[in-house]
Parts: structure tokens; C-alpha cells; sequence
């Protein structure tokens, strides 16, 4: 295999010219479902840092019911998500309390599993 000369590479650095869609911000694009799921967790007090981070952890709440997963097998591979949205949304360098955080963790898998699985 080999590398190609570095005239003919694209620098990282340069952006990529796709037209003029390529300077639109992209919009996220939600079913029903999904939509259902984002309302309820503001409903119910959930603030994520952004709908996608939101329907990402939904997203693996939901692949770790459809494998068997344990309660705790789903909590251990969703908390480390939830802190560090927790601690995005927050703006904070300190981490949050382990209070909020198994709260909001325990309403992302309740909700994800109500709503979106």
C-alpha cells in the first residue's frame, strides 16, 4: 500500500467545498418516536445538552434491553454518558453530584425504555 504524495492529499486543515449546503447548519431530522422521547424527558426535568446527545443515550439504553442486559448493566453503560452530558449542559469543570446524576440516569433509561424502545 502506499501513501499518496503530500501535493495531492487534502489538508485536515482546509475545509471541503460541497456547495453551498456545506455552509448550511444541518438540522436534526426526529420520527414521532423520537420526538415523543425528547419531549418527555423535558417533561420531566431532563435538560440534555443537545437532542442529539439526548437521543444517543436513548439509543443505548435501547441496544443494551434488545441484548438482555441487565438493570445494572444498563445503568453502568449509561451513567458515564449522562455525567458528562450533565456536566456539558452545566458548563462545569467540576463534576456533578452522584445524586443527580443516578436521578437523571434512572429517568433517561425509564423514559428511553417507556418511550423509544
Amino acid at each position: 500500500m502506499s501513501v499518496p504524495p503530500p501535493s495531492t492529499m487534502q489538508s485536515q486543515a482546509e475545509p471541503k467545498d460541497d456547495g453551498p449546503e456545506a455552509t448550511q447548519p444541518s438540522r436534526l431530522t426526529v420520527s414521532a418516536r423520537q420526538r415523543d422521547y425528547l419531549n418527555a424527558l423535558k417533561a420531566s426535568g431532563v435538560r440534555p445538552s443537545t437532542d442529539l446527545m439526548a437521543l444517543s443515550i436513548g439509543s443505548y439504553v435501547c441496544q443494551a434491553r434488545a441484548a438482555k442486559q441487565s438493570e445494572q448493566a444498563v445503568r453502568d453503560y449509561v451513567t458515564p454518558l449522562v455525567r458528562g452530558d450533565v456536566r456539558n449542559n452545566e458548563m462545569n469543570a467540576v463534576a456533578p453530584p452522584p445524586s443527580e446524576v443516578d436521578s437523571v440516569t434512572a429517568d433517561y433509561i425509564r423514559i428511553a425504555t417507556e418511550r423509544l424502545c
